[in-house]
């Protein structure tokens, strides 16, 4: 199977649009994703930016986490784009991209303190799986080489 540049920055891609949390609250459902939470009830999709921007005052500590992420995985998806039209330091992209999916731990474990809320890490998953599929066979690829 080709894990070249291109196929590496498309399942980054792809790991940045999925949801990283599925929060189940009873009835209604909040996802959060890489570029912001979207809402059941009623529907509605705030940017990560009016996110931490307008509701600095009243964040759950926990939350805080999700912001990391976002910054990490964007310096990965900027890294990846690098390696498409440049290049790419595979190490670099892999640390970022879990570190982007170990962030969403506390997010998760902050929702599952609270009574009647249900959180599952989904990005966590494929955040990890796209570093364990694509990025560890390039890092043993390249130090293979040296």
């Amino acid at each position: 199977m080709d894990r070249g540049p291109r196929r590496r920055l498309i399942a980054v891609v792809v790991a940045g649009l999925v949801p990283w949390t599925v929060v189940l609250i009873g009835a209604e459902l909040t996802l959060v994703f890489s570029f912001g939470l979207f809402n059941t009830n009623p529907p509605e999709l705030l940017s990560v930016y009016s996110y931490f921007v307008r509701f600095t005052g009243v964040l759950p500590q926990f939350i805080e986490s999700w912001g990391s992420g976002v910054l990490l995985y964007a310096f990965a998806l900027a890294s990846a784009v690098a390696g498409v039209v440049w290049r790419e330091d595979v190490r670099l992209t892999a640390l970022a991209l879990a570190g982007a999916g170990l962030s969403q731990i506390p997010v998760v474990l902050g929702f599952n303190r609270r009574l009647n809320y249900v959180a599952v890490p989904v990005g966590s998953l494929i955040l990890l799986a796209v570093v364990w599929w694509y990025y560890l066979p390039a890092i043993r690829a390249d130090i293979a080489a040296k």
